[in-house]
């Protein structure tokens, strides 16, 4: 059966221009509405992780990759006041993939992508975040793949090393894959299908794809003369 396969940098679920409220519940929904079986997601706050399975009806994986000063509610209602200036400062962000039920799991394993970055960095050395690769392995009838997501730095350079970090990660024969947030706009992966426009990335590995990656039309995510995020998100078919 053919797998419907997104990949979603949130914002925290801010708009496009900015805007004084945040859509995370509504931008999770509707990413997922149509019973989806790969979901990559990265720029999560924290206090959201907790509420993914009752949004999606999907498992979830995460990967911390910067902390929280508040967490819980709290970090929500603070955010909420003023997403406009404290978003990651003050609740924290993560990657997060979000699988179908039909899928049997094996347990995610994570890479650091940046070593030389401490948890805490991103407070003390202007804004530096750790940068993960989170992968997981998931079964599905006769077949077993990689599912990796990623979110590297916003640095072209360093996001370069990066996406090597991960596709290394997930070397082999094994299908794959991965996909995410890669900060470098059409970034060729050896031995991974062909990039589309655009940072942000759906590849594949030992896996055919039965409709090529695209991204959603402004139409799709659009909310009053706004639209959801500062990215859109991206899908594929997988055959």
């Amino acid at each position: 059966m053919p797998l419907l396969v997104r990949t979603w940098n949130v914002y925290h679920g801010r708009t496009h221009p900015q805007s004084e409220r945040t859509y995370l519940e509504r931008m999770v929904r509707l990413v997922t509405a149509d019973s989806p079986h790969i979901v990559a997601l990265q720029e999560v706050p924290l206090w959201a992780l907790g509420r993914l399975e009752r949004w999606t009806g999907m498992a979830v994986r995460w990967a911390i990759t910067v902390p929280a000063i508040l967490v819980g509610p709290l970090g929500r209602i603070v955010t909420d006041v003023s997403p406009l200036r404290l978003r990651a400062l003050v609740t924290g962000q993560a990657n997060v993939l979000l699988l179908s039920p039909r899928f049997e799991l094996g347990e995610q394993r994570l890479l650091l992508l940046t070593p030389g970055v401490s948890r805490w960095d991103w407070l003390f050395r202007r804004g530096v975040q750790q940068r993960y690769c989170q992968a997981v392995d998931a079964k599905d009838g006769d077949r077993t793949m990689i599912v990796a997501n990623l979110h590297a730095t916003n640095d072209p350079d360093r996001a370069k090393g990066e996406v090597a970090l991960a596709a290394a990660f997930v070397h082999g024969s094994q299908p794959c894959i991965l996909l995410g947030d890669f900060n470098i706009p059409s970034h060729v992966v050896p031995e991974f299908s062909a990039p589309i426009d655009g940072i942000d990335q759906i590849l594949v590995r030992g896996l055919e794809l039965e409709r090529e990656p695209e991204a959603w039309p402004r139409a799709r995510r659009r909310i009053d003369d706004r639209l959801l995020s500062d990215h859109a998100p991206v899908e594929a078919v997988i055959a």
